[in-house]
């Protein structure tokens, strides 16, 4: 297996990696892991602060041009955010127990359940006086989830629908006037929401962000007390079930098998293609060890060590993942529709498969160095 040579103790020395960046101890890779969990955490909640600068400007008086820079901000803040989702699936702070992921992240929601749609203006607790008369936090917390998966009351989606509305077009995405916050009715009342729950947003991710911030009796100080091939199998775990799992199974193919808008996972604003990509550029994050302008050892290191030909394999079906992602035709929402030979479904098809493949090399190598990675919910 090509054993490491792990020291007992994380000295200082385990903080750099070695000059070529070609070998590293485990400790290095879990020490390194945490700083790029940390700086993508810190990159989300600063673009979520953001967002909710732009949404309160836009609320504090709403025109069109205010409108549409709201929503660019959603679209920025997404980009971060969707690169930690490979830090999920290991009961870190993210989706433990009391982890905020499902009020984060939580889909596919059915839009009636917070406002208006087309056929039924009266809909949601937004329009339900009687029912909600104030509207805060607390409510909308209170909500989530609360009588079905798909009664989404916060998150990311939630926000997406309150700045586009429902996607109506082939053409473009969901098109919300400005005037639903200024003439329409209740237009008070979704103010109150939009407010509420893009504050609540950014709550959770500073709790996230703070698990994972250095020098703090936290979830990173635990982490990094672990035995690192305790912790490479975390690291390896989210890995492998954002590939096969969530990513393959859940996100992908759910939506080539339906063909329905419902099952994508930005359907309001057409970025689909986005939550693609830059999951699984969060997934050669890790493999690299690169994140913006932080560079070291990433799981390439050790997997080089451990299992050299399993490694480079893997290497390349990372890449190629991506790749088959960023070639998927925008929007997603028409990429899925037509016979199995259109483009689209073809570009679809090959990314479920990179996924699936990529998956079962993760396993292959957790085999290598000596324990189980799970690719689907359920397994141990």
């Amino acid at each position: 297996m090509g054993v490491l040579l792990v020291s007992c103790e994380r000295g200082e020395n385990n903080d750099q990696a070695a000059d070529d960046g070609r070998t590293a101890t485990e400790d290095q890779v879990v020490e390194h892991y945490a700083k790029l969990v940390s700086a993508t955490y810190g990159d989300a909640l600063s673009r979520a602060r953001a967002m909710q600068a732009d949404i309160e400007t836009f609320l504090s008086g709403p025109t069109a041009e205010l409108l549409e820079k709201a929503r660019d901000s959603w679209t920025a803040a997404r980009i971060p955010y969707l690169q930690t989702e490979v830090f999920r699936f290991y009961e870190g702070p993210i989706d433990d127990e009391d982890g905020p992921e499902g009020l984060l992240n939580a889909w596919p929601m059915d839009e009636a359940y917070i406002d208006y749609v087309e056929g039924d203006a009266s809909a949601g607790v937004i329009n339900n006086v009687t029912a909600f008369p104030k509207i805060d936090v607390q409510l909308i917390e209170s909500l989530n989830e609360k009588d079905g998966e798909a009664n989404i009351s916060c998150g990311y989606h939630a926000i997406e629908f309150l700045l586009w509305g429902q996607d109506l077009s082939a053409d473009g995405p969901g098109a919300r006037a400005h005037t639903d916050y200024t003439t329409a009715e209740n237009a008070e009342r979704r103010s109150e929401y939009l407010r509420a729950v893009t504050g609540f947003l950014v709550a959770k991710l500073e709790e996230v962000e703070a698990e994972w911030v250095p020098g703090k009796d936290n979830y990173r100080s635990e982490f990094l007390k672990l035995p690192s091939r305790a912790a490479v199998e975390k690291i390896m775990t989210g890995m492998s079930m954002l590939s096969g799992f969530e990513m393959a199974s859940e996100r992908l193919n759910v939506a080539y098998d339906t063909k329905a808008q419902e099952d994508e996972h930005s359907c309001f604003s057409d970025t689909t293609h986005n939550d693609m990509i830059y999951d699984l550029k969060g997934i050669a994050n890790v493999w690299s060890g690169s994140y913006g302008d932080l560079s070291g050892p990433g799981l390439e290191v050790v997997a080089g060590q451990a299992a050299p030909e399993l490694a480079i394999s893997l290497g390349a079906k990372i890449k190629a993942s991506v790749e088959a992602a960023e070639a998927i035709p925008v929007p997603f929402d028409q990429a899925i529709l037509g016979e199995d030979d259109a483009p689209g479904r073809r570009a679809i098809l090959a990314t479920i498969e990179s996924l699936e493949d990529q998956a079962e090399l993760l396993v292959a190598l957790g085999g290598e160095m000596g324990f189980g990675v799970p690719i689907s919910e359920g397994e141990e």
